[in-house]
């Protein structure tokens, strides 16, 4: 499956943003950079904002120096882990909360003088560069980008340990001096040629010179007309010091120019380095003339799929009684998820989680996107991991309205008492929302400062739900018609205490829920002997929607297992994973595919439930698409 990163870049130029150092050093801070993520958070979230409101399309993380030799100068060689996936979470954050679609890269540097001077080994570099490019791949980056090497030599050592890792897209950047060759005497095009030939995706200059030497080196680069895909990146011209500050004078409107020349020159990554802030990105995306969406090709998609917001989608079923403040529908209504059940289809529901802030186009994008590939619902998450978000309710109104694809809403009682999930509950039917998970929800951390409510647990939010349907509220109150709530609870067959598990799911079978939707799980064998002894006390007559996260790496696997509660990846699954190396990606989805194939037969599975991680709907898509390839599989148009 080709990397989104990949296909943009053959669309036409990203904008990456410019210097993180020269903006933490404007604003105050003056411990090592790659420490503030871990200490001043809001200080790096901020500069991410900056340049993503002045229209970067790439981010890169505050992690240019965060490898053990760097960190160790400053006794903190034991934050590798810790700085990385900080900054690359920033990073995640800053994009989430803008809204915007775009890509994060995680910034590495060079060894530098310990590598230089003989005091480490290229064995020992390998290793400080595998170390972190595991931390940034843990922390959700989408590619990585190798900045200001100083030579070939460490270049293709830091390449191959980001190659022994993972299969995201790599850029590397080398450090080149003004007489247009690196400080180790090598030539652009040279080192064009030798590292796309190491496993780089796109190649070229940053740092250590001001636009036009820049320029000049590109050119040269370019001249091979079977050059890689190339990157550059200059310094706002060379610096001068004034008083204890360091000025750089290339103005916003020079690297505007510099941005034309770049891109009519083949460049296909383009940015600013040290002394470039926010109105240089924005005076560049300017003269590129094209959004940050426009770029990564999604809002194309959105126009198309994305309805009109006053066109409502969803309406009570055919035969059903409306509530008094409904009309009924004008026009043809699209088959529901509970209708593509009961007509036996083999449905797809993918996760979503609300954007962290207002903006909502990069979730929406998303949902369209996974519309196209085929699938049938979008789960909507309410404020997981207790993190605030947009609220699944809003959210879910805005995927049915706007992107056509019905949701189904995550409701926690966490967080509202019993008066306020009837409220929120009414609400949601008035607009055209059907679909509910009902759940408890993750305890709220200390950090949040936050109460939870619990006044029900999930068992007595779906008694709450089937009153509703009935036409009375919890008290027995009339309200004036009756609720058409499809209702689904949670099962985890993996649970740690099994026989607690299936104790809870008949309880909240015998409440009233109407499907089961589970946990991720990769172990066919621990699902058969799971719902076997569900219906040791009755036959299961509701459909069950199987968990399915398509793993990323085996770095993600081993988290999977380890530290997310009640999911267990089997050990044979993690082998391979691991052995898949850098194609990791590919041997998840495969993983995935081989599950759903082997369940798909089993009775009581009428479908499946995929959780994509760090937010990776691409592959959510491409696990929908390949569905369709399987023995038998016949899924809902």
């Amino acid at each position: 499956m080709r990397h989104p990163f990949l296909e943009a870049v053959e669309r036409g130029a990203i904008l990456a943003d410019g210097a993180m150092g020269t903006l933490l050093r404007e604003r105050g801070w003056r411990a090592p950079h790659e420490c503030a993520a871990l200490e001043a958070p809001d200080l790096v979230r901020r500069v991410h904002e900056d340049y993503i409101a002045a229209g970067a399309s790439l981010i890169l993380t505050n992690t240019f120096e965060a490898n053990r030799a760097v960190l160790g100068r400053h006794g903190l060689a034991d934050r590798v882990h810790r700085a990385n996936t900080a900054a690359a979470k920033l990073a995640r954050d800053a994009r989430e909360i803008s809204g915007h679609s775009l890509f994060i890269g995680g910034s590495m540097g060079p060894i530098g003088r310990e590598l230089a001077l003989g005091a480490w080994t290229l064995a020992e570099a390998f290793a400080a560069h595998r170390e972190q490019v595991e931390a940034l791949v843990e922390g959700g980056v989408d590619l990585l980008v190798l900045e200001t090497f100083p030579s070939l030599r460490e270049a293709r050592e830091a390449i191959r340990a980001g190659r022994a890792v993972t299969d995201i897209p790599v850029v590397a950047m080398l450090n080149f001096s003004a007489d247009l060759a690196t400080p180790a005497g090598e030539r652009p095009a040279e080192i064009a040629r030798v590292l796309a030939e190491a496993g780089a995706d796109v190649v070229g200059i940053n740092c250590g010179v001001g636009p036009q030497a820049a320029l000049d080196m590109l050119e040269e680069m370019a001249r091979d007309p079977a050059h890689p895909l190339l990157a550059v990146q200059p310094n706002a011209g060379l610096p001068m010091h004034h008083g204890s500050t360091l000025v750089y004078p290339a103005s916003p409107d020079y690297f505007a120019d510099f941005a034309l020349r770049a891109r009519d020159l083949g460049a296909v990554y383009i940015g600013g380095c040290c002394g470039t802030g926010p109105a240089h990105v924005r005076a560049m995306r300017t003269a590129l003339g094209r959004t940050a969406e426009e770029v990564t090709g999604a809002v194309q998609a959105v126009q198309v799929a994305v309805r009109p917001s006053s066109e409502m989608v969803f309406v009570p079923r055919a035969g059903q009684e409306p509530l008094a403040s409904e009309e009924p529908a004008s026009e043809p209504r699209p088959q529901s998820l509970r209708d593509k059940l009961a007509a036996g289809r083999y449905v797809v529901s993918v996760e979503i989680d609300p954007p962290r802030g207002v903006t909502t186009r990069k979730a929406l994008e998303g949902a369209a996107m996974l519309k196209d590939a085929g699938v049938d619902a979008i789960n909507i998450g309410d404020s997981p991991m207790a993190r605030v978000r947009m609220g699944a309710l809003g959210f879910g109104v805005l995927v049915q309205q706007r992107v056509g694809l019905e949701a189904i809403i995550h409701q926690t009682t966490r967080d509202r008492n019993l008066m306020a999930l009837q409220a929120d509950m009414l609400s949601a039917h008035a607009l055209g929302l059907r679909c509910v998970i009902a759940l408890g929800g993750d305890p709220p951390p200390e950090a949040s400062q936050s109460s939870a409510v619990w006044d029900v647990d999930s068992i007595g939010f779906i008694r709450v739900l089937k009153r509703l349907n009935e036409g009375v509220d919890f008290a027995g109150n009339s309200i004036g018609g009756h609720t058409d709530f499809w209702i689904a609870a949670a099962a985890n067959p993996t649970a740690d205490d099994v026989d607690l598990e299936l104790r809870r799911v008949r309880e909240k079978l015998a409440a009233g829920a109407d499907a089961l939707m589970t946990q991720p799980v990769y172990d066919t064998a621990r699902v058969t002997e799971f719902f076997e002894r569900l219906a040791e006390t009755g036959p299961l007559d509701v459909p069950v929607l199987l968990g399915i996260m398509p793993l990323v790496s085996y770095r993600n696997a081993e988290f999977v297992h380890n530290e997310l509660a009640g999911v267990v990846v089997p050990a044979s699954v993690r082998s391979r994973m691991q052995r898949a190396g850098e194609a990791g990606t590919a041997e998840g989805i495969q993983i995935a595919l081989e599950h759903i194939a082997e369940t798909r037969s089993l009775p009581y599975v009428s479908g499946i439930y995929i959780m994509p991680a760090f937010g990776r709907y691409e592959i959510a898509a491409e696990v929908t698409r390949r569905i369709a390839s399987l023995e038998g599989a016949t899924l809902a148009p």
